[in-house]
């Protein structure tokens, strides 16, 4: 039951008259869709913000009711129905909370949305210890001949969460680790609003400094400034002089940093600097989330809260996780190493011999301007073929191509909608008929998540034998609209986001489990991010790419000598990407291993210093804002095996034809449709073959060849 708070738990709603002998009736999937006013997402409680409350008190009403009816010991097959639908009455709350409190521009909606995640979280602490439900998935795992292959796998991973959550425990250490689950939780969500509150601003003067391409990001200001007369040295009164704010928010840092020219006072030190030390508050949060965690691993019987984390998934214990990443880092050092001297000789070059020394603040701007200089780039041309509509357009050309589906948009019921931004579209099979439902909301504001997220509203379910509960998804980003445009001209790195992002979209969307609780992303943590990371490829392709990107003025195709440049240059520091991705995962293994770790930052500096070619800069604290530490505290190594998986599927299965159906289906039905309903080494060899990952040491590790091949790179 504790795994539905690290992953996206969907919504079921059963038909009426299909009980499966539960008490009490329910509502239909055909009110959700076709309601002609409703409240956020479709539920009617949430046509205002106390809704929330009344949301919470039926959840709990109706999980009441279905633990009293597993307390009569039915079926071992309705016992793992009714635990799901207790999963999924709870998990309808706390994903709609999260989404609201994420997006929504109405402070009360957030406000009542916290309230009610908070509450749900109480309430399912009391049923991730109750030994009622525990004895019943007991008896229906050890009647497994009794169920579905897929059933089965339910009852023994609901087993698992249950001894995960400390069922085992005495009554005093299961009150400690309830206290620190709500304390962990707490503080995941005040780390979140810390950066939401305090981004951190430079002001600088004279506007001159910035150059005009990012103006439209800043703020302009303004101060009192002396002016001196044309006939005499005296003062001739004072006059208003303009600057620009930044605002050190992740996406407006991206771009100052890659955009602000060398000057006297340095904007683009300052700007790294404040947005690498903000919040200061993080810092005490991340701390105390450190060791709350490592007091609750250890409560367990873990080592450490990585041991606690790995466990359950392929890598199976931190020292496999370590071994992988130890591998990865000494094979890509020569490489990266290499890149670190052209980028330095570079600005030596540039700026001369005195001024030579490399900066973290300036690899954004010399590697672009390398970039540039080597294929000819200009990062506003290259936007110029990614208008946002028709980058939605390119999504619609993936699910029709590789599935034979077709994305619809439909109008918003009244109350349904959190912002006049947001978009939804049903995914649509000829022969199937709808798949499922997606939000879009993709456009910036004040207030939002400040980057770019899947979240699961619905998850797919068998509601009867001829009833399937359609998942319902959005997909969240941050981009903002062009200079001169109401419109978003995307950067190309923000179009591998959106297809980033979509890939966990289409996992849920194409999901169809029995059960929600293997339903869409729900799967091992480190099987996680493989269908996000191979939709990326799709990006890059230009047999993808000339189907979608077309002039934001002209309507022409983008050039295919565009692509291959945007290639060549993807390629020129992809080792340094990759050893700071090897970086980020180590440190998240650091501070989650055995020993806690507190003060984190004092150790970031010898990490970086160790794993990469780039020094710290003191007073800077990136950790402060890398939210990953949170839903993927101990699992970042995740984006890793992700990358390796990514890389085999494409070049062994999509690279040949990458949108043709047959590639579709096979990703479809061997992989996508499965959710979590199978062992994910199953899942991938049964995709591409037995050569895609291999024993180490008692888990399971990624083969690393594909990945290498792609770039460059010597195999250890």
């Amino acid at each position: 039951m504790l795994s539905l708070l690290r992953r996206s738990c969907p919504k079921l709603r059963l038909k009426p008259g299909y009980i499966f002998g539960y008490p009490g009736p329910v509502t239909t999937r055909r009110q959700y869709a076709f309601s002609t006013a409703t409240g956020l997402y479709g539920f009617d409680h949430l046509k205002t913000p106390k809704g929330f409350r009344r949301f919470v008190d039926d959840a709990i009403e109706r999980s009441g009711e279905l633990v009293a009816y597993i307390s009569g010991m039915p079926s071992s097959a309705e016992i793992i129905r009714a635990m799901d639908e207790i999963s999924n009455t709870v998990c309808s709350v706390i994903d709609s909370a999260e989404l609201c409190r994420q997006t929504h521009p109405d402070r009360e909606f957030v406000e009542e949305a916290i309230k009610a995640s908070i509450r749900v979280n109480e309430y399912l602490h009391y049923l991730n210890t109750n030994h009622t439900l525990y004895n019943a998935v007991i008896k229906a795992e050890q009647e497994g001949n009794l169920l579905t292959d897929e059933a089965h796998r339910v009852a023994h991973y609901l087993r698992l969460d249950f001894e995960r959550s400390g069922i085992h425990l005495s009554a005093e250490k299961v009150d400690r680790v309830n206290r620190l689950s709500i304390e962990i939780s707490q503080l995941c969500r005040q780390f979140n609003q810390n950066i939401v509150n305090d981004p951190g601003t430079v002001d600088i003067f004279p506007a001159s400094l910035i150059p005009r391409n990012l103006h439209h990001l800043l703020k302009p200001i303004y101060r009192s400034a002396s002016v001196v007369s044309k006939d005499s040295w005296r003062p001739g009164g004072t006059m208003n002089e303009k600057g620009f704010r930044i605002t050190t928010d992740p996406h407006t840092l991206s771009c100052v940093l890659q955009g602000a020219p060398n000057d006297e006072f340095q904007v683009r030190k300052m700007a790294y600097i404040k947005g690498y030390s903000v919040p200061h508050a993080n810092l005490g949060v991340l701390d105390q989330l450190v060791a709350s965690r490592h007091e609750l691993a250890q409560i367990m019987g873990y080592r450490s809260y990585a041991e606690f984390t790995v466990k359950p998934n392929m890598a199976s214990s931190p020292e496999v996780v370590m071994s992988f990443l130890l591998e990865m880092s000494k094979m890509v050092k020569p490489s990266a190493d290499e890149e670190f001297k052209k980028i330095r000789d570079f600005k030596r070059e540039k700026c001369g011999q005195q001024y030579g020394d490399l900066e973290p603040w300036d690899e954004a701007y010399y590697t672009a301007m390398m970039k540039s200089s080597a294929y000819d780039l200009d990062s506003s041309v290259v936007a110029s073929y990614f208008p946002l509509p028709q980058c939605i357009k390119g999504l619609k050309v993936l699910v029709e191509s590789l599935f034979g589906a077709t994305f619809h948009s439909i109008p918003l019921a009244p109350g349904e909608s959190w912002h006049p931004d947001v978009l939804k579209m049903s995914l649509h099979h000829p022969e199937e008929g709808d798949l499922g439902y997606l939000y879009l909301d993709l456009y910036s504001r004040k207030g939002k998540y400040p980057g770019c997220a899947h979240f699961a509203i619905k998850g797919g379910r068998m509601v009867s034998e001829t009833e399937y509960q359609l998942p319902v998804v959005a997909l969240v980003c941050n981009f903002s609209a062009s200079h001169n445009s109401s419109t978003a001209r995307l950067n190309h790195w923000e179009l591998e986001t959106l297809f980033h992002e979509f890939g966990h979209a289409l996992h849920s969307l194409l999901s169809r489990t029995d059960y929600q609780h293997f339903s869409g992303t729900r799967v091992a943590l480190d099987l996680a991010e493989a269908p996000s990371n191979l939709f990326e490829y799709y990006s890059w392709d230009y047999r993808v790419l000339k189907t979608f990107a077309k002039h934001y003025s002209t309507g022409e195709s983008i050039p295919e000598k565009l692509v291959e440049s945007m290639q060549g240059a993807r390629k020129m520091f992809a080792a340094t990407e990759l050893q700071r991705q090897i970086f980020y995962a180590v440190i998240d293994q650091t501070f989650f291993g055995e020993q806690p770790t507190p003060p984190t930052s004092s150790i970031v500096a010898d990490l970086k210093r160790q794993y990469t070619s780039w020094k710290h800069v003191d007073g800077t604290h990136w950790e402060a804002r890398f939210n990953h530490l949170l839903n993927y505290g101990a699992g970042y190594y995740s984006y890793l095996y992700a990358k390796c998986f990514a890389a085999t599927i494409w070049q062994k299965l999509c690279q040949e034809d990458p949108l043709s159906l047959t590639t579709g289906t096979a990703l479809r039905t061997k992989f996508l449709q499965h959710g979590g309903a199978k062992e994910p080494s199953h899942l991938l060899s049964g995709l591409v073959g037995d050569g895609i990952l291999r024993n180490f040491n008692g888990g399971m590790v990624p083969d690393i060849s594909c990945l290498c091949n792609e770039m460059k790179l010597e195999k250890l």
